[in-house]
């Protein structure tokens, strides 16, 4: 029981922030500014598509009256098929700007692991603890245990981390109306 008692006296752990880490972190601003840049293109993408439905079905509106009904069914089809297909279209976009913007953080959580990792052991921490996410269930610290800072002093030195993907090259000219399903903003 002794030894027990001696290991569990000599058990070191720390915290961090994560929310301040990313915040903070070298090369988020500029990952973040590459996704948003991405994303305008995507945005005035699906924005051409809303446009184009858009008057696709006004012109439909304004020369229903005049057709029989066959064609009218037949037109109206083709709308459909159009809606469709820019619907499947912009959860193309919306599923390729997730990967990116997963794919332009990736170096960015690495980085952060590395270094906790790297500093777990330099420190010789049995455990580092997140009390910036929101599934922290640490209540109450002893802010000397907190190395939140250390951590943001360790990346800075590292500097940002070097990209590992190429940016998305959304094409094609069909999408879903700019209305429906946008792609999250992140």
């Amino acid at each position: 029981m002794g030894s027990a008692a001696s290991a569990q006296a000599s058990t070191k752990i720390a915290y961090i922030n994560s929310q301040k880490i990313m915040a903070e972190a070298p090369g988020r601003a500029e990952a973040e500014a590459t996704y948003d840049n991405e994303m305008k293109g995507v945005r005035a993408q699906l924005q051409k598509m809303d446009d184009s439905l858009k008057g696709i079905i006004e012109a439909y509106q304004k020369i229903a009256p005049t057709l029989d009904s066959a064609t009218r069914v037949v037109r109206e089809t083709a709308i459909r098929a159009t809606e469709d297909d820019m619907s499947k279209r912009a959860q193309e976009l919306n599923q390729q700007m997730q990967q990116r913007q997963v794919d332009l953080a990736r170096p960015l959580l690495e980085q952060v692991s590395k270094v906790l990792d790297q500093m777990r052991e330099e420190g010789h921490y049995a455990m580092i603890f997140d009390v910036g996410s929101q599934a922290s269930v640490v209540v109450s610290a002893d802010k000397s245990l907190e190395i939140t800072d250390q951590v943001l002093a360790r990346l800075k030195q590292l500097g940002p981390p070097k990209a590992t993907s190429t940016p998305a090259t959304p094409s094609g000219p069909t999408a879903k109306p700019s209305g429906i399903g946008r792609p999250p903003r992140g």
